[in-house]
């Protein structure tokens, strides 16, 4: 994938690793982590538009559904991996 990931998308990408996301079932998915909505859906939407990130199985419309990263979304951030480690290690 050639598409460039500023430091939200990266960031968002870890959390959703992390396995506290929820995504809801729509066109447009709002994402939530430990049941708050996530302050930048601006960035869960390109997520989901880049297909990074997608609900685990399908839903209602508007359900919340467990988010995971796609194939894509995991290959993604393996490559990111060193890069987010490093950053959290300097705080």
């Amino acid at each position: 994938m050639d598409v460039e990931l500023n430091h939200r998308e990266r960031a968002t990408l870890k959390a959703v690793a992390s396995g506290h996301a929820e995504i809801t079932c729509s066109s447009e998915p709002d994402l939530f982590f430990d049941g708050l909505t996530c302050c930048d859906q601006t960035t869960a939407h390109r997520l989901a538009n880049l297909g990074l990130i997608a609900p685990a199985h399908d839903g209602r419309p508007g359900e919340r559904v467990p988010a995971v990263l796609t194939d894509t979304g995991r290959a993604a951030f393996t490559a990111l991996s060193p890069t987010l480690t490093r950053a959290s290690n300097a705080m």
